[in-house]
């Protein structure tokens, strides 16, 4: 039977969904798709998904495999999915594994398997912010990351045990976990496995090729750029994409160009030959000239890529999944724009719009808080004048106004605990042991900082494209800043003596 594209959608496949929620492109800086020439994607975790969890179980147990080599007691250790979670930085000096906002402040650690308390952390970090050019803080930007981070949680409970039989320090732990992990990738034993059997960890998504089958009809160069090898990147976009497409068309005929090997992020400013890729054994021709469309290369390097292409610069959109590898560097380095790939974007949305309601009670009870704590405030200063005798003072007693201020705080302590398990919540929401990927306490978590200064747009999947056409208009939205929804404090405090029932507010009269 001939293979035909489905759009995947219960809608007139004519009439795309260009605002879905979660299947949305989410804009963090202005983007006309009409006037990109040139398309590049990213093949792990952008064209082509896997089932997490079972991928890095199976790169969990070849690290376990390596250790165990190594006479390592770590037979017994079991991969658990819900240790960590992208977007988390190991802090190779203290065996921790922590969660930073935006600006750095740590607001979430684990030692070991064990969570850090409040206490804990603030002794640990009070002089420390996450910086991302120090070595010490190594950050877990992809979902690779997940089985690499948790191992060494587990490792660092053996070593703090004495159970290790090699004296270490945490750093050294850290290098040797990775160590372990990259021979893995290099001897080749995972992609080997997942080859003999990619019906078990690819997950299958037919709108992946519909939507860069738009893209190329559009006008547009679609290229295939990643550094993943021939032999492994052929045998998978034929099984990810071949089905999908239509008559005798394969993966091949969608891209370009096809580059693997390529070596990123030294692709984007170092410049290595290009060797093209002939003939279905694969045999390798070194190219002396430009590339030519509709081959693919092993190497090369994205200045030869645009010459070859005549686009340039922002001409040119790059998608992939890594936020230093792919966006950061392509972008800072060649003013490409860029698209993030991150698929834990769908759970997360998913999770908020579930908690939305518990959301909206918070809300309201923050802001109840926010007016007692500011009419408190109020009556501590009027208190202090009117006892030191300076300033703007009123006539009412100083005991008065303690007694006023005390029930203030005990109507706080009761707000207190109801806020207390809606916030708690909140923190869990997507992870029980991290919380939302995105969100670090009520500010921006280091990962999305990010992915907002490198990735113009983001995405949870690439066949998003699919729902907003080839010709979209991706416009950004007004920047929020903290005084945009200020309101006057006074208000606020006349709103919480009137909480209180409390209708005298403000009438004490002056005393000069």
């Amino acid at each position: 039977m001939e293979a035909t594209i489905s759009s995947g959608t219960t809608q007139n496949p004519g009439v795309p969904d260009a605002f879905a929620h979660p299947r949305g492109l989410f804009c963090n800086r202005t983007l006309n798709l009409r006037s990109i020439e040139a398309i590049g994607y990213d093949m792990d975790y952008t064209l082509v998904h896997y089932h997490v969890e079972l991928w890095e179980e199976r790169a969990y147990a070849y690290v376990r495999q390596g250790l165990a080599a190594r006479g390592w007691p770590v037979e017994d250790l079991v991969f658990d999915p819900s240790l960590v979670i992208q977007g988390l930085v190991v802090d190779t000096e203290t065996g921790n594994v922590v969660k930073a906002n935006r600006f750095g402040y740590i607001k979430r650690a684990f030692h070991g398997t064990r969570a850090l308390s409040y206490s804990e952390l603030r002794d640990t970090y009070r002089r420390s912010l996450v910086d991302l050019h120090d070595r010490r803080w190594r950050f877990m930007n992809t979902l690779f990351s997940i089985s690499e981070a948790g191992i060494y949680l587990q490792l660092v409970d053996l070593l703090d045990a004495g159970k290790l039989p090699e004296r270490l320090g945490y750093d050294d732990l850290y290098r040797t976990v990775r160590e372990t992990l990259d021979a893995a990738h290099i001897e080749g034993l995972l992609k080997a496995e997942i080859l003999a059997n990619p019906e078990r960890f690819v997950e299958a998504d037919p709108e992946v090729p519909l939507a860069l089958l738009d893209q190329k009809m559009a006008g547009k160069k679609v290229l295939l750029i990643t550094n993943s090898d021939w032999d492994y990147a052929a045998p998978i976009m034929e099984h990810a994409f071949d089905p999908y497409l239509p008559g005798e068309m394969t993966w091949r005929d969608l891209f370009s160009l096809a580059i693997v090997g390529a070596r990123k992020p030294a692709f984007f400013n170092e410049s290595a030959p290009a060797f093209e890729v002939v003939g279905d054994a694969g045999e390798l021709r070194r190219v002396r000239g430009p590339l030519e469309e509709g081959r693919a290369y092993v190497g090369g390097h994205a200045a030869l890529v645009e010459a070859s292409l005549g686009v340039r610069g922002d001409q040119i959109l790059y998608v992939g999944d890594h936020v230093f590898s792919d966006v950061r560097v392509s972008k800072q380095l060649n003013r490409w724009r860029t698209a993030l790939v991150l698929r834990a974007v769908e759970d997360e949305i998913e999770a908020m719009d579930g908690f939305a309601p518990q959301q909206e009670r918070l809300t309201r009870l923050m802001e109840r808080k926010e007016r007692l704590e500011a009419y408190a405030s109020a009556l501590r200063l009027e208190r202090q004048r009117n006892a030191e005798g300076y300033g703007p003072r009123t006539d009412r007693d100083p005991d008065e106004l303690q007694a006023r201020f005390e029930e203030v705080r005990e109507t706080l302590v009761q707000l207190d605990a109801e806020i207390s398990p809606l916030a708690k919540a909140s923190g869990r929401l997507v992870n029980e042991n991290w919380g939302p990927l995105l969100r670090a306490g009520n500010d921006k978590s280091l990962l999305a900082s990010q992915m907002e200064s490198s990735a113009d747009i983001y995405t949870a999947r690439v066949s998003n494209f699919l729902h907003y056409t080839p010709f979209v208009y991706l416009r950004s939205r007004r920047g929020s800043l903290p005084h945009d929804d200020a309101t006057p404090q006074d208000g606020g405090l006349e709103a919480a003596a009137e909480d209180l029932g409390i209708e005298d507010f403000g009438d004490g009269s002056a005393a000069e």
